[in-house]
Formats: structure tokens, C-alpha cells, sequence
């Protein structure tokens, strides 16, 4: 998270929204107490999805290397917010071994540069995609997009970029199934 901001949804309304908008997306299509692999090491929204019912199992570590913990039975597969950080998706597109697949994406905004930590080397965005740049990514990686969404990013701060945050498309959610003709 950029900016010093807390992880918190309830201190940070940037947050807070993505969450409420992802949980939204989710619930809707795959009630509890569904299986779920989250992409990521655990977090306040894999903890929160856990208390409301969904059996959660988190990925941990580096994602560009190690894909052997991709392979459990689950019925659905969730990466928010993680895919822009892996150097190359594409591997582990084609790896996972599920039905759904449920994702949020930052877009690329012409206002502002891709995130970049000053402090985590790990926390940084190789990617920030347009839509159609990510639903390409997708079909290339055997899935076939079923419904998606984008999401702005609201603040409440003063500024020329909250301002332009209010109305520019920040967020970028898609649900994909597994394509049939897909061979791993």
C-alpha cells in the first residue's frame, strides 16, 4: 500500500472500498463456505473471508519460482491485488487447478506511474494493466472471462490526483472460468 497508509480497512477508505466491492464480487458468485486459494500470504481480507465462512488457504512465498503449492483441490482461486507483482503471471495462469477464478488488478493511469515502494524491495508493481491487456492475459492463460467490473478509487483527499481518483477507473475485477479446451 502506497503512501504510508494503514492496512486496516476500517482507518484507510481506500482500502475499505476495494474491500466492500471485492467481497461484493465474491459473495455473489461463490457463497460460503466454498474452498478458496488466495494468492498471497494471508491478510486482513483472507482473515475477514475466513470469519464469514469461506475455507481459506494462503500461497507464501515467491510466486515467480515456486508453483508446487498451486496444486490442491479447491473451488475457486482468488489474486487480489498480487498478479501485478509477479514478474511473469503467465506460469501461474496456466498452473492453477480450479474452476473460478476470481481477480483485481490496478490500472494503468495515465496520471500517475506505476507503484513503486521506497522502502519493500517485494512491493512493487512490475505490471499495472489496461483492461484489455488483462482479459488477453487471461484467455492466453486458459480462462475464459465471465463477468468483469472496474472500481475507482476514491480518497476524500484534496489534490489534483484524489480528485481525478473520483471519477478515473483505478481497479480492474474480473471472473473467469476455466476455458474447456484448456490443457495444463
Amino acid at each position: 500500500m502506497g503512501s504510508g497508509q494503514p492496512y486496516d480497512p476500517n482507518l484507510n477508505p481506500v482500502l475499505r472500498h476495494r474491500y466492500e466491492n471485492t467481497l461484493r464480487l465474491l459473495q455473489e458468485r461463490l457463497p460460503a463456505p466454498a474452498r478458496i486459494l488466495d494468492i498471497g500470504s494471508a491478510n486482513p481480507l483472507s482473515e475477514h473471508l475466513k470469519s464469514i465462512g469461506y475455507d481459506v488457504i494462503n500461497t507464501s512465498g515467491d510466486l515467480d519460482e515456486d508453483l508446487k503449492q498451486l496444486d490442491v483441490a479447491v473451488d475457486a482461486v482468488t489474486a487480489f491485488e498480487i498478479l501485478e507483482h509477479l514478474v511473469s503471471p503467465m506460469p501461474l495462469l496456466r498452473a492453477l487447478n480450479a474452476p473460478l477464478f476470481f481477480a483485481t488488478v490496478p490500472m494503468r493511469l495515465w496520471f500517475a506511474s506505476a507503484y513503486k515502494s521506497k522502502t519493500d524491495h517485494w512491493d512493487r508493481h512490475y505490471h499495472e494493466f489496461e483492461d484489455w491487456q488483462f482479459d488477453w492475459l487471461l484467455e492466453k492463460g486458459g480462462w475464459h472471462i465471465v463477468h468483469s467490473e472496474q472500481w475507482t478509487s476514491p480518497t476524500g483527499w484534496l489534490g489534483f490526483r484524489p480528485i481525478l481518483r473520483q471519477f478515473t477507473s483505478r481497479y480492474y475485477a474480473v471472473v473467469a472460468e476455466r476455458a474447456t479446451e484448456f490443457k495444463k
